[in-house]
């Protein structure tokens, strides 16, 4: 998938934090002391189904969506386009100048796509590779991590958000993957090695494998090795189902369709 594992690494999923880090006490200390965040989040957001439930029935009044068109690619897109149109607020960021999702929107950024912005994705073998732009950004439009910053200043927060390129959001990101890592005993995540890089070193960056904690490691092919498992015990769990039909059945002369993907209408 588009960066999935890379995704979740910086905290873009809403039941997890940045680095793998989940709500408990102790990492949410590990946050507040690292970035001097006294007031971080401490439960879990919405998931995108709950989320867009949320703003249907008003209790969420604001959206910013970046990088999707949920209008044509979440189930029952009629609930999404209600929902939208009932939102107070609708920020869109977006390379495309008309979408279903954009045509709902109070506020457009135009923001630079795959083959003009810079930065790093990982696979799901946890293989990080650096994407360089070939292409010169168009217009008005400006990176996501530029648009956020301009954002922020806007709102009064631009001394935390001053940052002059993705080699300094990246070298962050690393250091703080690595902060009181002696603590975690529950994820493998950790790319401090990159946490004093370079501009220079960020840009011939070559695709390698996490974990790398010290400058002189060169990457992890194979997790587990040592036969210990993040749990409790260390080792691994196995769980036993069984096999069962689906709950609902398809009645006489009546279809059951299943949608799929093809990679040129991936995510709209």
């Amino acid at each position: 998938q588009p960066n999935a594992m890379g995704g979740r690494e910086v905290g873009g999923l809403a039941n997890q934090l940045a680095a793998h880090m989940s709500f408990n006490a102790e990492d949410l200390n590990v946050v507040r002391e690292f970035w001097q965040a006294p007031n971080p989040a401490e439960k879990e957001g919405l998931k995108a189904v709950d989320l867009f439930d949320a703003i249907h029935s008003g209790k969420v009044k604001a959206v910013w969506i970046m990088g999707t068109n949920p209008v044509v690619s979440m189930p029952n897109a009629n609930k999404i386009k209600e929902a939208l149109n009932k939102c107070e607020m609708v920020v869109v960021s977006e390379c495309n100048a008309d979408t279903d999702t954009a045509r709902l929107a109070n506020v457009i950024f135009p923001s630079s796509t795959w083959g003009e912005k810079q930065g790093t994705v990982t696979n799901s073998e946890r293989t990080i590779s650096l994407q360089r732009g070939f292409l010169p950004i168009p217009g008005e439009a400006k990176n996501d991590w530029e648009i956020i910053c301009e954002f922020a200043k806007t709102m009064g927060y631009g001394e935390a958000f001053n940052y002059a390129s993705a080699a300094e959001i990246f070298a962050e990101h690393a250091a703080l993957s690595g902060f009181k890592s002696e603590k975690f005993s529950s994820r493998a995540f950790n790319i401090s090695k990159y946490a004093n890089i370079t501009a220079k070193e960020y840009n011939a960056l070559k695709p390698v494998q996490w974990p790398l904690k010290d400058t002189q490691d060169t990457g992890t092919k194979r997790l587990f090795s040592d036969g210990k498992f993040f749990t409790d015990n260390q080792k691994a769990k196995f769980v036993v189902i069984e096999a069962r039909l689906p709950k609902v059945s398809p009645k006489k002369n009546q279809f059951i369709m299943n949608t799929g993907r093809i990679r040129d209408q991936w995510h709209t």
